[in-house]
């Protein structure tokens, strides 16, 4: 199975990014917390170079902690921070404002120094359906961005005031041209981050069974009654087609549903962090 998935809107948003960015003082970097080192697009960390960062690891309530506990100080550094959260809770708009004021703490200064009082502002990015424009409502404390579990509902760049001193742009989801590291490409794919339209889902759907049996063994067991693929998992939830036929589609689309959905545990689905 190879994944690839760059579609033309792609190409323009990262464009129209560029031009914004010269606006922007600060990166708000959205993190799958599933699946964050496979969320790291190499076109976005491109955009981002020299500014501050912070990244939002997003869906916490979705991952297995423990490894992300493990992993989290990676994206810690001089010019950089990080965040936890589940961005469909309220709550985080000061804790976002005070990251992104202390990694700007010079250029306030600067300002401060000569008696002006300054807005900053923060581009918010990331992979498709990791949790953006939710993040951007959350923090706006109302639905101003278009959101959807699904990638690519959000179209074009919007900027919305999130605290005292403090904006956000709102950005479409981006991938990059060439999903090199196929095993990076099947967590996109499996958190929702590439269409579903435009692989097979019961491929998809077997990989999914494969690293999750690899990452944590007896899941799928324990999920389905014993059951070890989606042939067995047809059979014990009596999925078929007139005729008596396993329905494997359907099978295929209940084992990513409820792994996205959480119904088989907390996972970092990805293979190597």
């Amino acid at each position: 199975m190879k994944i690839n998935w760059f579609p033309g809107h792609m190409k323009k948003a990262l464009d129209e990014m560029r031009q914004e960015l010269v606006k922007a003082d600060v990166i708000l970097y959205v993190l799958d917390s599933r699946a964050p080192k496979s969320c790291l697009n190499p076109e976005l960390e491109k955009l981002a170079e020299g500014k501050p960062v912070l990244y939002v690891l997003n869906k916490i309530d979705l991952t297995d902690f423990n490894k992300l506990e493990n992993i989290k100080q990676d994206f810690r550094s001089e010019n950089t921070d990080y965040v936890e959260m589940n961005s469909k809770q309220s709550g985080f708009s000061s804790v976002i404002c005070t990251k992104i004021k202390s990694l700007c703490r010079a250029k306030l200064k600067k300002y401060s120094d000569k008696g002006i009082k300054i807005t900053l502002r923060a581009m918010v990015v990331g992979v498709p359906n990791c949790g953006k424009s939710t993040l951007v409502n959350n923090l706006c404390k109302k639905a101003k961005a278009v959101t959807g579990d699904r990638p690519g509902v959000t179209k074009g760049k919007q900027w919305f005031r999130i605290g005292s001193g403090v904006e956000v742009c709102d950005t479409p989801g981006t991938l990059y041209p060439d999903l090199k590291d196929q095993e990076k490409a099947k967590s996109l794919a499996f958190i929702g981050s590439i269409r579903d339209e435009i692989f097979d889902e019961v491929e998809v759907a077997n990989e999914l069974i494969k690293r999750i049996e690899k990452l944590y063994p007896g899941t799928i067991e324990e999920r389905y009654k014993q059951a070890k693929n989606l042939e067995e998992i047809c059979k014990i939830r009596a999925l078929l087609l007139p005729g008596g036929e396993l329905d494997i589609s359907r099978a295929a689309k209940t084992v990513i549903t409820d792994f996205r959905s959480g119904k088989l545990g907390k996972i970092m689905i990805e293979d190597k962090i």
